[in-house]
């Protein structure tokens, strides 16, 4: 009896030939696709909006008392909208108090870069000072989101590396007015001079029109009296009437 024909083994296909059931990995380093330009600028738009009018409601009702409904409502848009962009009201404080904190270190750069100047001291004071003012003033939010209550901890901890990296370069550019002074005393003046400067702007800011001017005036004096017999030897002499006729406390 015959024997059955055995079938041939199936040879497997060369892998070449094989359609992989297998999902194309995305390549390395591929830049992920660009979302639309129009539509970019219209939600960055909108993010702008409704960060001015966080920053509106903060300044009216605090921080503590602002909802996101109130945002919305001073925006002119829905809610839903508003989640759109934050989630929440914490995420709203975070994005408007990030920033501003950009801004202050621009305007505080900008204005500490001038204390580089050979300037008399009343006009160093001026070239410091005003605008460091002027942005407290156009950006009232700023000292809500700084020193309120409940704040976001993320918003302190960013304001207090800011504060700290501000006391430093006051400190550098003192040493480099006064080169012989011991570390401890460039340290203590720098310290006033920082106080003196914020419990001075706060001030500033609660008071408005002519008697705003008038606070700013005397922050400068007093900053004034206070240097003046500081670096009287390493600044030109001041135009600054008061340092004709008035007696300098600090002097020996």
């Amino acid at each position: 009896m015959p024997e059955p024909t055995k079938p041939e083994p199936t040879k497997p296909e060369p892998t070449a030939n094989r359609r992989s059931t297998k999902r194309a990995e995305p390549v390395e380093g591929a830049a992920a696709p660009a979302r639309p330009r129009r539509r970019q600028a219209r939600g960055e738009r909108r993010i702008a909006q409704l960060l001015a009018a966080a920053a509106n409601v903060f300044c009216t009702s605090g921080y503590t008392s602002a909802s996101t409904n109130a945002i919305a409502r001073e925006a002119g848009v829905s809610p839903g909208t508003l989640y759109q962009f934050f989630p929440n009201k914490e995420a709203i404080a975070v994005e408007l108090g990030g920033r501003l904190l950009d801004q202050w270190r621009e305007s505080h750069g900008a204005a500490l870069a001038a204390a580089g100047l050979e300037l008399p001291l009343e006009q160093l004071l001026d070239a410091v000072l005003d605008p460091l003012i002027a942005f407290n003033e156009e950006n009232p939010a700023f000292a809500v989101l700084m020193h309120g209550p409940d704040i976001p901890g993320q918003i302190t901890e960013e304001f207090t590396t800011v504060h700290l990296g501000m006391l430093e370069r006051i400190e550098t550019l003192l040493a480099g007015y006064l080169p012989d002074a011991p570390p401890d005393e460039i340290t203590r003046v720098s310290t006033m001079i920082f106080t003196i400067f914020k419990a001075g702007l706060d001030v500033i800011l609660a008071h408005e029109g002519a008697e705003r001017e008038a606070y700013i005036r005397e922050l400068k004096q007093v900053m004034f009296r206070y240097l003046d017999p500081v670096l009287c030897d390493v600044l030109a002499p001041s135009s600054h009437p008061s340092a004709r006729t008035a007696p300098h406390p600090f002097s020996h």
